[in-house]
């Protein structure tokens, strides 16, 4: 998928105006993607945009002492949320495990796109990211979302899905144990995670309620979700309690490092 045709195409040249700005810098960007609701799969009608891309500054800003930031955020507005990493940033943190990071080269929306580029990534993930740091990052970021509203009798439904996508990753991560990367968009989660057909139904419902709806607002706490999001996340409780946390090792390091160099050789302008 690039962009779908039900993207505002005024929003989508803003975007890519913006993207535009940057590269006049001297700054390439061989990767810039759709993420948040949109790209997961149950926006809202008036769900903003989110725009993150990974870029890639001239050689020269890489050998200072006085190196620039490694983020770069366009100004914030009600409808466009545009900003991007350098590609050292990223590398650093999928090194960490970090799921976003993981799923910026996951979806399936793009505003721009270099095949090379994502497979490089694909392969440094799949030979030197330790699953482990990914499901505990999965983990904390349901967490976080999820134990202010585990007893409660209702809850906003943003915050449900926010809790209820990394369950879902959780479980995608434990029934493909040989796999780093999940699918980002919720509805290929489900169809290879084999959830509770409860589950699979209220999901289901609350994604096409919430595809009509401006503002769906607080709901009550559907108990299918409860019960899945809670199972999941103290399954993954359980086994990361019994795993020894994830390390870098020097030959993570210097694997990072050649990729970082590979990248800067490959795509610095």
């Amino acid at each position: 998928m690039t962009i779908p045709a039900s993207f505002d195409s005024a929003v989508v040249e803003a975007i890519q105006a913006r993207l535009d700005g940057i590269v006049a810098q001297g700054i390439a960007i061989p990767h810039a993607i759709e993420s948040g609701s949109r790209a997961w799969g149950f926006p809202s009608p008036d769900s903003d945009y989110d725009c993150r891309f990974i870029y890639v500054r001239a050689r020269d800003a890489y050998v200072t002492p006085w190196p620039p930031r490694d983020v770069i955020e366009t100004p914030l507005d009600a409808v466009l949320d545009v900003n991007g990493w350098d590609a050292g940033k990223l590398i650093k943190l999928l090194l960490k495990g970090n799921a976003i990071a993981i799923e910026w080269l996951q979806s399936p929306i793009h505003y721009r796109f270099d095949p090379g580029f994502r497979e490089l990534l694909l392969a440094f993930i799949a030979g030197h990211v330790d699953r482990d740091a990914v499901r505990r990052h999965y983990w904390y970021l349901g967490q976080r979302q999820w134990l202010p509203h585990a007893g409660d009798a209702e809850i906003a439904a943003k915050k449900l899905f926010y809790a209820l996508r990394p369950a879902m990753a959780l479980r995608w991560l434990r029934l493909h144990p040989g796999e780093r990367v999940a699918p980002m968009r919720f509805q290929a989660l489900m169809a290879e995670s084999d959830p509770p057909e409860a589950l699979a139904a209220v999901a289901n419902a609350l994604i096409e309620a919430k595809a009509k709806a401006l503002e769906l607002g607080s709901i009550p706490m559907p108990e299918p979700v409860r019960a899945f999001v809670s199972e999941e996340f103290e399954a993954t409780q359980r086994a990361l309690t019994d795993s020894e946390r994830p390390v870098t090792t020097p030959e993570m390091r210097e694997a990072a490092e050649a990729l970082f160099r590979e990248i800067v050789e490959r795509y610095a302008p």
